[in-house]
C-alpha cells in the first residue's frame, strides 16, 4: 500500500470520541432540519422574547407589584386609560398594568416549566412501566393512568387545589399549584408512551436483548427510552402550553399562587373589580393575549419538533 493514502480522520478517534462526533453530528442535522419549519422558528422567537422579559423584570422593575407596599404607594389613577407615563394603563389599585405583566411573565413561565417537567416524568416512567412489564405491575400501573383519564382533569385540579390551600400543604402556594398541575397532566403522556414502548417491545433487537441476558432495566434504558424520547420530546412541548393554560384558569378562579402575580390572578383581579362593565380593556387584553401568544410558540415548536424527529412527518 502506498504511503501518501490519506487515513480517515475517523479511524483515528477512539469510540467515545466517534461517539461524541456523531451526537455532534445529529445536533446540527436536527437543528438545520428545524430551521426549515417557519412556524417553529416563529414559536422559538416568541417564546425567546418571554423568556427574556421574565428574566429582566427585576431588572425593569425593581419592586414587586404584589408587595402590599407596592399596592399601598402606587401613584397611577384608579382605572387610568393608557397613557405616556403608563403604556398599559393602571388597575384598580392604582399600579402599572405594564408592571404586572412583566412580574406576571415570571410565574405563568415557572409553573409551566417546572409543571411540566413533573408531568412528563410521571408520565414518561409509568407508561415505559406499563409498556415494557406484561405482569400485575404493568396492569396495575395501567389502571392507574385509566383511573386518572377517566376523572375531568380541571375538577381533579380544582379539588386538589383547594384540599392543598386549605391543610397548607407545601407551605409555598406557588408549589403546591405547580405539584398539583404536574400530577394531574401526566395521564395523557403516560398513554401515548406506552403505546409506542408496546411498539419498541415487540421490535427484533429487543428479543435479541432479551436472549442475550439483558434485564428489564437495560431493555427500558438502552433501547426502549431512546426509541420513545423522540414523542416525550415532542409532548413536552404541547404540555407546557396545557399546564400555563392550567395555572391561568386556577389563577382566574381563585385558587392561584398568593401574593405572587400572573397572568391568570390579572384576569381574575380584571373581572372581580368589573373591568368589563367599566369597558377597562387595557386591563383585560394584554395578559390574555400574553397567555394565547406563549401557548401559541410551544405548540409551533412542538408541531416543528414533531416534523422533525417523525420519520412519518419527515417524508410527508
Amino acid at each position: 500500500m502506498s504511503a501518501d493514502v490519506e487515513v480517515p480522520v475517523e479511524a483515528s478517534r477512539t469510540p467515545k470520541q466517534l461517539a461524541r462526533l456523531r451526537r455532534r453530528r445529529s445536533r446540527a442535522r436536527y437543528w438545520s432540519e428545524f430551521r426549515r419549519h417557519r412556524s417553529g422558528i416563529i414559536g422559538l422567537l416568541i417564546l425567546g422574547f418571554f423568556v427574556a422579559i421574565a428574566l429582566v423584570a427585576p431588572l425593569i422593575y425593581p419592586e414587586n407589584p404584589a408587595d402590599p407596599s407596592a399596592i399601598i404607594n402606587a401613584e397611577g389613577e384608579s382605572m387610568a386609560p393608557p397613557t405616556a407615563g403608563y403604556p398599559l394603563g393602571t388597575t384598580q389599585t392604582g399600579q402599572s398594568v405594564l408592571t404586572l405583566l412583566v412580574w406576571g411573565a415570571r410565574v405563568s413561565l415557572f409553573v409551566g416549566l417546572l409543571a411540566t417537567i413533573i408531568s412528563m416524568t410521571l408520565g414518561s416512567l409509568i407508561g415505559i412501566g406499563s409498556g415494557h412489564y406484561g405482569n400485575w405491575f404493568g396492569a396495575a400501573l395501567e389502571r392507574l393512568t385509566d383511573w386518572f383519564l377517566v376523572i375531568p382533569f380541571l375538577p381533579l385540579a380544582i379539588v386538589l387545589a383547594t384540599v392543598a390551600r386549605e391543610i397548607d400543604w407545601l407551605g409555598d402556594s406557588l408549589i403546591t399549584i405547580v405539584v398539583v398541575i404536574g400530577i394531574t397532566s401526566w395521564p395523557g403522556t403516560a398513554r401515548l408512551v406506552r403505546a409506542q414502548t408496546m411498539s419498541v417491545k415487540a421490535r427484533p433487537y429487543l428479543e435479541r436483548a432479551r436472549v442475550l441476558g439483558g434485564g428489564n432495566w437495560h431493555q427500558m434504558t438502552r433501547h426502549i427510552l431512546p426509541n420513545v424520547a423522540p414523542l416525550i420530546l415532542a409532548n413536552t412541548t404541547l404540555t407546557v402550553a396545557i399546564a400555563i393554560l392550567s395555572e391561568t384558569t386556577l389563577s382566574f378562579l381563585g385558587l392561584g399562587p398568593q401574593n405572587r402575580v400572573s397572568w391568570g390572578s390579572m384576569l381574575d383581579d380584571a373581572f372581580g373589580t368589573g373591568a368589563i362593565s367599566l369597558g377597562a380593556w387595557w386591563y383585560l387584553i394584554p395578559p390574555g393575549l400574553c397567555v394565547v401568544l406563549v401557548v401559541l410558540a410551544f405548540t409551533l415548536i412542538g408541531r416543528a419538533l414533531e416534523g422533525v424527529l417523525s420519520p412519518q412527518m419527515r417524508e410527508r
